[in-house]
């Protein structure tokens, strides 16, 4: 499966990557799964998207949770929570 890869803020800046293309595995079919596939790709990606951090995930420009599916040709974008005064 093929997708796009957004990540924002200080996920783009730990990981170097604003944007891509991507090829999954089979297996990798939700959100959660993604996010662990990812962070096998070094230790700036398993920082940076660890399970104990506050990480906010879309699918297709809408919010979306850990056991949400993910489809050939969707936009995943991953954000660190936005705080706002």
């Amino acid at each position: 499966m093929r997708i796009r890869l957004r990540l924002f803020a200080s996920l783009r800046e730990q990981t170097g990557v604003e944007d891509e293309w991507i090829d999954l595995p089979e297996q990798t079919q939700s959100l959660a799964e993604l996010r662990g596939h990812l962070q096998l790709r070094g230790p700036a990606w398993a920082e940076a998207l660890d399970q104990k951090r506050a990480v906010r995930g879309a699918i297709n420009q809408r919010m979306a949770g850990e056991n949400d599916r993910i489809s050939e040709g969707d936009e995943v974008a991953f954000f660190p929570p936005v705080t706002g005064g």
